[in-house]
């Protein structure tokens, strides 16, 4: 069953987080793909991601890895992820940073939910929690067992806030929640609450161990029923998973599909069809000033999406240097229009590279001695992202050109009786034919495969509206120095 990572060992150490990671999947889960109930970890769809993510939770159990990833735990002294680590310092800050780098640098950042998004997320509500007490009675009791069990059972988590798109006109209209599948509390018992509704888009939905739901609206106190933060394991009775179309090409294509193969997150909705929440799960109940402070929490806020920016300076320098590689191997990086592209790739990596420079150098304790990077930058680097990227695949694009089409079905053609003659014609100015198609099939797995089209969406809207949160960045900035600049020229 899972012979297929065992034969991925290393002889000189037992893969036991992997092991342990992939036996917790095979339990009562109902995970839906064209149709059918799936096993996870028996599907094919499956198997490249599993194998990625085994791989990096085993840099736990690597000596050499383990502390570039890893903490000792304060609680079993074992090593656990450094996103669980709520930072006190600069240097903890740089330690958790470190961790997020070596992930994203074995993914080339491909792949955004890897649990360390979400339990970034969870160690900054862990470090509020006495002020997030107050909108709930033993929020921090709750909040507190939770993330030492996350922490040290190395629990795969990710979170879930969008509602569904049913008819967006009256999505949050109380008196039409049933209608527009908002997730809604719809009985309490002395066991827990029942919940039905939906909620999309579960990034790593089909593979984890627990999701954290909440919704990310501003609900008022009419709408309280969907106002609530939950603890739903995955193998929940009631929920159901349904799964988009798999991206993920089969490990036997690596070759020709080298990203699709290894690092396709799937997407899924959820379904809460009468799913009882236990009251140790609930988190925050019929609390819209609860839940609001749980979005804009600064701690939470910070230290998730201090994550999610080191991820995309990663990939912004694999698309970077995919442009200059074919620019190089085609010849034209003479020429002053791909100069210029190339350069304005090079910019957004420094842009990235300089913000997170600055949120960190001005970061600043906060409430009993927690450490965050300055969260104004931090804001700024994830609104560029979501314009940064689509632009640097049209930017891949228009270098490339029609040389994305000119490749070969398969590399495997340079075995064919035709191989004399593929090596002549599909070689590069510097670059032999079979490596020359080879970067070319990569750059089609970023531009034009399905995995890619995914990913451009996903960077457009995985932090939400663009729009709006650039709206929201000068409604909560601080102008007045920017004010006092013009006042100046105005006062007699």
């Amino acid at each position: 069953m899972l012979g297929w990572i065992a034969d991925s060992r290393r002889e000189s150490r037992s893969l036991i987080r992997s092991e342990k990671y992939l036996k917790s999947l095979d339990d009562e889960r109902s995970v839906w793909l064209k149709g059918k109930r799936i096993k996870v970890y028996e599907h094919e769809a499956f198997q490249g991601t599993l194998q990625t993510i085994s791989a990096l939770f085993d840099m736990l159990d690597d000596p050499v890895m383990q502390k570039q990833v890893g903490y000792p735990s304060p609680k079993t002294g074992e090593y656990v992820h450094t996103a669980f680590l709520v930072p006190k310092g600069p240097t903890d800050l740089q330690q958790r940073k470190a961790a997020f780098e070596s992930w994203s640098e074995a993914t080339d950042g491909m792949m955004s939910r890897l649990s360390d998004y979400a339990r970034s997320r969870l160690a900054g509500w862990y470090a509020a929690r006495k002020q997030l007490s107050r909108h709930y009675r033993d929020f921090s009791e709750k909040i507190t067992r939770y993330y030492e069990t996350a922490r040290d059972q190395n629990r795969f988590i990710t979170i879930v806030q969008r509602d569904v798109q049913i008819n967006r006109s009256k999505q949050y209209d109380e008196r039409c929640f049933e209608e527009a599948g908002l997730l809604r509390v719809t009985k309490k018992t002395t066991e827990g609450v029942y919940v039905s509704g939906a909620k999309m888009i579960a990034t790593a939905a089909p593979y984890t161990n627990d999701f954290l739901v909440y919704p990310v609206m501003k609900l008022n106190q009419a709408q309280k029923s969907a106002a609530n933060l939950f603890i739903v394991p995955a193998d929940a009775k009631g929920l159901h998973i349904v799964c988009r179309e798999s991206y993920a090409k089969p490990l036997s294509e690596k070759n020709d599909f080298p990203l699709s193969a290894q690092f396709d997150e799937m997407d899924a909705l959820l379904i809460f069809d009468q799913v009882l929440i236990p009251w140790e799960h609930v988190l925050l109940l019929e609390s819209p000033e609860g839940i609001w402070e749980v979005k804009t929490n600064p701690h939470s806020a910070s230290l998730a999406y201090h994550q999610a920016l080191i991820r995309l300076k990663t990939k912004l320098q694999f698309i970077t240097g995919l442009a200059c590689k074919i620019a190089d191997t085609i010849g034209c990086t003479q020429f002053l229009h791909v100069q210029d592209k190339l350069g304005e790739l090079i910019g957004q990596v420094e842009t990235i590279h300089a913000i997170l420079l600055a949120a960190e150098s001005e970061g600043r304790s906060i409430e009993d001695g927690v450490y965050l990077p300055r969260f104004s930058a931090i804001e700024t680097g994830r609104n560029l992202g979501a314009f940064y990227y689509p632009r640097a695949i049209e930017i891949l694009q228009l270098i490339a050109a029609g040389g994305l089409i000119q490749v070969p079905a398969s590399i495997e053609d340079f075995q064919s009786a035709l191989s004399p003659l593929m090596k002549t014609y599909f070689r590069g100015a510097n670059l032999q034919a079979e490596k020359r198609v080879r970067l070319f099939k990569l750059a089609w797995d970023v531009i034009g495969s399905p995995f890619a089209s995914r990913h451009e969406l996903y960077e457009r809207f995985y932090a939400g509206d663009p729009i709006r949160n650039r709206a929201a960045q000068y409604l909560s900035s601080n102008k007045r120095l920017l004010l006092t600049k013009i006042e100046k020229y105005l006062s007699n």
